[in-house]
C-alpha cells in the first residue's frame, strides 16, 4: 500500500484529498503548511507527496528544494490555485515529479499518482539492476578443486530455497562471493543484496545500521534513516562477519528472524521485513557460544545450511585458473595488455602459504602486473611475491 503526504494549508483541500485517496486504499498522511509537511518528509518515508506552492511558515518551493537536498525520495507532485506556465517549468527543473493546478480534477490525481509509483518502481529496478551489473565481474567462483566443487554443488541446490544459509572460512577465502552467488541463483534475485560488515561498524553504531533510527534517537541522528533489514525488504541482507556483533544486536537479530518484524532505534513502531539472511564469520562460533560471546539460539537460526569454504592452502591446484582469472580482470579494468606467467612462475606461486588466502592471492597478482615485463617467471615470484614459506 502506497504511504501519500498531502502538505497544503487549506483544509478543505487535505479533508478531500484524504478521503478521495484513503477511498483507494491508500494510506494518507496529512500537514497544514510547509514546514510541518518538510519535518513529516524527513522523518517518514513516502511513496508520493502533494505539496501547495503557496503556504504560512515555508512556501512548497522552498519544501521541494529541501526535500531534494535531503535526498528524500518521494515523487513530488505541486498543487496551485495561482499557477502558470513558468511555476509548472520551475518546479519540474528542481525536481517535481508532476504540476497539477486547482480546482483539483480527481482523474488527473488517480493517473498522476499511478505514473509516480510506476516512476519509483523503475528507479528501484534500475538501482538494483546497476549493482547486479557491477558485481558481475567478480560474483562467479573460480575453481575445480574437490573442496570448491562441493561449494558449488551446495549453492546450486541450496539457492533457491528460503532457507538461511551460514558461511564460513578464513579470512579471504571468499566467503562473500558465496553469498552473492546464493542471492544471484535464488527468486530473490532481481530484488537487493545489501550487505553488512560487522566488524567495520562500532558496536554502539551496529543496531541503527542493521534496524534504522529515528530522528532524534541519538545526538547525530538528524533525520529518520532506514536501517539494513528495510533496504533488503524482499531481497537479501548479508551479515558479514557477524561474530563480531554486539549480543544486544544479535538479539535484535534473532527478533527479526523469529517475527520478520524489526523496530527502529529511538522508535516503538513495529516494520514487517522479509528479508532471507546470509551470514558469514572467520570465528569458530560454537567456541564463541561456550565462551558466552555468542547467542546459541541465533546461531541455531542461521545455520540452517552450513557451507564451509576451503582455504587456498587446500584448493593449490586451483592456482592456475584463479591467476588467469585476476589477470584477466585486472588487466581488462586498467585497459592494458594481459601477461603470460611461465610454467616455473605457475609452480612458484603454488609453493607460496598462503596467509591471506584468495584476497593475497589477488593482490600479489596485481603487484606482479605492475612490476613484472610480458612473462612473469619464478624468478619474479620470488622477488616480487614475498613468500612465506
Amino acid at each position: 500500500m502506497a504511504k501519500i503526504l498531502v502538505i497544503d494549508d487549506e483544509k478543505s483541500i487535505r479533508r478531500t484529498l484524504k478521503d478521495i485517496l484513503e477511498f483507494e486504499e491508500y494510506e494518507v498522511h496529512v500537514a497544514e503548511d510547509g514546514k510541518t509537511g518538510l519535518e513529516m518528509a524527513l522523518n517518514e518515508s513516502y511513496d508520493v507527496i502533494f505539496c501547495d506552492i503557496k503556504m504560512p511558515r515555508m512556501d512548497g518551493m522552498e519544501v521541494l528544494q529541501k526535500l531534494q537536498e535531503n535526498g528524500v525520495e518521494a515523487q513530488v507532485i505541486m498543487i496551485s490555485g495561482h499557477g502558470n506556465i513558468e511555476t509548472a517549468v520551475d518546479s519540474i527543473k528542481m525536481g517535481a515529479y508532476d504540476f497539477i493546478e486547482k480546482p483539483l480534477d480527481l482523474n488527473r490525481i488517480l493517473v498522476t499518482i499511478r505514473n509516480a509509483k510506476e516512476k519509483s518502481s523503475l528507479l528501484t529496478e534500475t538501482k538494483v539492476l546497476k549493482q547486479k551489473i557491477s558485481k558481475t565481474s567478480s560474483s562467479d567462483i573460480v575453481g575445480e578443486s574437490a573442496g570448491i566443487m562441493e561449494v558449488k554443488k551446495m549453492i546450486e541446490k541450496v539457492a533457491p530455497s528460503q532457507a538461511r544459509v551460514l558461511i564460513t572460512g578464513e579470512n579471504g577465502t571468499g566467503k562473500e562471493l558465496v553469498a552473492q552467488q546464493l542471492h544471484k541463483l535464488s527468486e530473490r534475485s532481481k530484488l537487493p543484496f545489501i550487505e553488512v560488515n560487522c566488524a567495520a561498524i562500532p558496536s554502539e553504531l551496529i543496531e541503527s545500521e542493521l534496524f534504522g533510527h529515528e530522528k532524534g534517537a541519538f545526538t547525530s541522528a538528524n533525520k529518520m534513516k532506514k536501517g539494513k533489514f528495510e533496504l533488503a525488504d524482499g531481497g537479501t541482507l548479508f551479515l558479514d562477519e557477524i561474530g563480531d556483533m554486539s549480543l544486544s544486536a544479535q538479539a535484535k537479530v534473532l527478533r527479526a528472524l523469529q517475527e520478520n518484524k524489526i523496530t527502529r532505534v529511538g522508535s516503538e513502531k513495529d516494520i514487517n521485513v522479509d528479508v532471507r539472511v546470509f551470514a558469514a564469520t572467520n570465528k569458530d562460533l560454537v567456541k564463541e557460544i561456550e565462551e558466552g560471546n555468542f547467542r546459541e539460539d541465533l546461531y541455531h537460526r542461521l545455520s540452517v545450511i552450513l557451507i564451509k569454504v576451503p582455504p587456498l592452502n587446500e584448493r593449490l591446484g586451483d592456482i592456475p585458473l584463479l591467476a588467469e582469472h585476476f589477470m584477466k580482470q585486472i588487466c581488462g579494468n586498467q585497459g592494458i595488455a594481459e601477461k603470460k606467467f611461465t610454467e616455473g612462475g605457475i609452480k612458484a606461486l603454488q609453493e607460496i602459504n598462503w596467509t591471506g588466502n584468495i584476497r593475497e592471492l589477488r593482490n600479489i597478482i596485481e603487484r606482479l602486473i605492475i612490476l613484472c615485463d610480458s612473462e612473469i617467471t619464478e624468478e619474479d615470484i620470488k622477488l616480487f611475491a614475498n613468500p612465506k614459506g
